[in-house]
């Protein structure tokens, strides 16, 4: 579950509605990839291990709010992954190859070496687990590795960018994004000044039309709930927040 303040609330987006908007941006791109929908099905769905858990989220203590993604232990963080890419499989075989490889690439990123023992084994074992997974498909599927390595930095990217939108970030840079040919390069996004809300500038542009119009959905909720049970009953009766967003190119 994705948490941001909203004045005197809270609004949650899930996990996989974030994720439909990665897809959505993935549909939009302008540098070809190929097997395209395979690559867009993944950008959708690469959240997917958190879909149930969304349905019915933890309640934060102190907050008495949904917990964030960036505040769930460790162990049901990894179960959550390690998971995931078995939803897919009887989809598409390449979707959970990639599904698994933006795992991993997630936890790539932790500074294991700073973890607690237990923790660090945990997080090594996951990773050996996922990267076990990915050789097995890999050689299942005849797969390109350069190819898919490029798509898993796509879906990063897609990731990043629908992150910083339904977070509110006042910029972000999807860093190495693949570009023509083997090059990599910075994408920048942030708000449009004085322009109408919910728009943004995104340097170099990337997409194939000459304004793009994304959109997911949450609820708005007051906050301040006693009991997981309360949250989850306030989470069923929420009405739907559209969250839309246009995207320009800066300058």
């Amino acid at each position: 579950m994705l948490v941001r303040d909203d004045g005197d609330a809270v609004l949650c987006i899930g996990q996989a509605s974030h994720a439909w908007m990665s897809g959505q941006m993935a549909r939009a791109w302008a540098e070809p990839f190929e097997p395209r929908e395979e690559v867009c099905l993944a950008a959708e769905q690469h959240d997917v291990g958190m879909a149930e858990w969304d349905l019915h989220p933890q309640l934060h203590p102190e907050a008495g709010c949904p917990v964030s993604f960036t505040e769930m232990a460790l162990e049901d963080h990894l179960r959550l992954w390690a998971g995931a890419p078995a939803k897919l499989l009887s989809q598409s075989r390449y979707a959970a190859l990639l599904v698994s490889l933006h795992g991993t690439a997630l936890y790539e990123r932790r500074d294991i070496a700073g973890m607690p023992a237990a923790e660090a084994d945990a997080v090594r074992a996951y990773l050996a687990g996922e990267r076990a997974l990915q050789e097995r498909l890999i050689t299942l599927l005849g797969a390109d590795r350069a190819q898919v390595a490029r798509n898993q930095r796509l879906v990063f990217a897609w990731d990043g960018l629908s992150l910083a939108l339904c977070l509110g970030w006042d910029h972000h840079v999807a860093a190495d994004v693949p570009a023509a040919g083997d090059a990599g390069v910075d994408v920048r996004l942030e708000p449009a000044a004085g322009g109408p809300s919910g728009r943004f500038l995104v340097d170099p542009w990337p997409f194939a039309d000459a304004e793009v119009k994304v959109r997911c959905e949450g609820c708005r909720l007051a906050g301040g709930y006693a009991t997981a049970s309360d949250l989850r009953a306030a989470l069923e009766e929420a009405a739907a927040v559209s969250l839309d967003f246009t995207l320009t190119p800066s300058g």
